[in-house]
């Protein structure tokens, strides 16, 4: 009790409280997402998420040279497809010449041992905009989960490690995990987006495909029919543990910081990694509060994926993860 315990003490300098700390952040807790876009010495900013850019298959080349260089060993894959390519029915995903596969080959022959994980999900096929096939006004679960498992099989065949099913349909997992398994992928993982929200923090991604919903009368302008609601809590351990019965080897919570208390509940009730997606929004936030100079962009960044650890993920996808290694690398 005090005076006798002064906590204080365990804060009076930096070498202090660098030996107490309890988390520490490294180039290993980070998934870095990547856009790829078609054509040749293509390096485009996306307006909504400044110093964040789209790669053609040239570019992505050096990219990953760079990352594999700060020691960022892992990358998430996103596709930004031409729409003359879309359809209902995300026809171009399973085009074994698709630009997804051919990014997946591009990472692979630049650096083996780079981890690939690939986005699995209809919106940047969709002419929708939608994670699933619309049929009469409403996106059907059943018949989007075979072209799920079908894409799976696909990046799988292009050489992805890890695949990342982002829709938020019924039985997807068990569906991909039976279809690789069958396809002889009994290696190939599923990192499933198990508690994923319909927020309103994706929209500077959703920029950055084209695959925002489209504004029919007569079809969904929203996610919420599939995605979870925000208000809930109890829901994500049952999607969870759905999820990892069906096969899933890391689950993942989407967005990262209004959803932290979700992150501490999965990691208290499951033995499983759980990764967090740190999502656009809260990325365009920060860099322009940072450019009002409202912010200190580098220090509330670090907060930001250090708060994200402490409360239990073993993964952090993050459009941060390059700015936060090479300011490890400084210090």
């Amino acid at each position: 009790m005090f005076p006798l315990r002064r906590n204080r003490r365990l804060r009076s300098n930096e070498a202090i409280r660098s030996l107490v700390r309890e988390n520490f952040i490294s180039a290993n807790d980070f998934l870095v997402p990547l856009f790829v876009v078609e054509g040749k010495g293509v390096k485009e900013e996306i307006a909504s998420m400044p110093n964040y850019y789209r790669f053609s298959l040239d570019l992505l080349k050096e990219e990953i040279k760079t990352l594999w260089s700060l020691g960022l060993k892992s990358v998430l894959l996103f596709v930004k497809v031409d729409d003359k390519l879309k359809d209902n029915f995300g026809t171009e995903a399973l085009n074994p010449n698709g630009l997804m596969q051919r990014a997946i080959k591009t990472v692979k022959d630049t650096c083996p041992g780079m981890l690939v994980m690939t986005d699995v999900a209809l919106d940047p096929f969709s002419s929708y905009g939608h994670d699933g096939i619309i049929e009469n006004g409403k996106v059907i679960n059943d018949a989007t989960v075979d072209v799920l498992a079908n894409m799976s099989i696909s990046h799988a065949e292009a050489g992805a490690d890890f695949v990342a099913p982002s829709d938020m349909m019924d039985g997807r997992i068990l569906g991909i995990r039976e279809a690789l398994d069958q396809s002889n992928f009994i290696d190939t993982g599923i990192m499933s987006y198990s508690a994923k929200y319909a927020s309103a923090f994706y929209g500077p991604f959703r920029d950055a495909l084209d695959s925002a919903p489209v504004d029919l009368v007569d079809i969904p302008k929203d996610k919420k029919t599939y995605q979870m609601d925000f208000a809930n809590r109890d829901e994500a351990i049952r999607e969870t543990e759905m999820d990892i019965q069906e096969g899933a080897d890391i689950v993942m919570v989407k967005p990262g910081l209004c959803y932290l208390d979700i992150v501490r509940d999965i990691k208290n009730n499951f033995n499983v990694p759980v990764a967090v997606y740190q999502v656009s929004g809260e990325y365009a936030m920060l860099k322009a509060a940072a450019e009002k100079g409202w912010l200190d962009h580098d220090a509330v960044m670090m907060e930001q994926v250090t708060s994200i650890k402490r409360a239990g993920a073993d993964i952090i996808a993050s459009y941060f993860a390059k700015d936060v290694v090479m300011l490890l690398n400084k210090s």
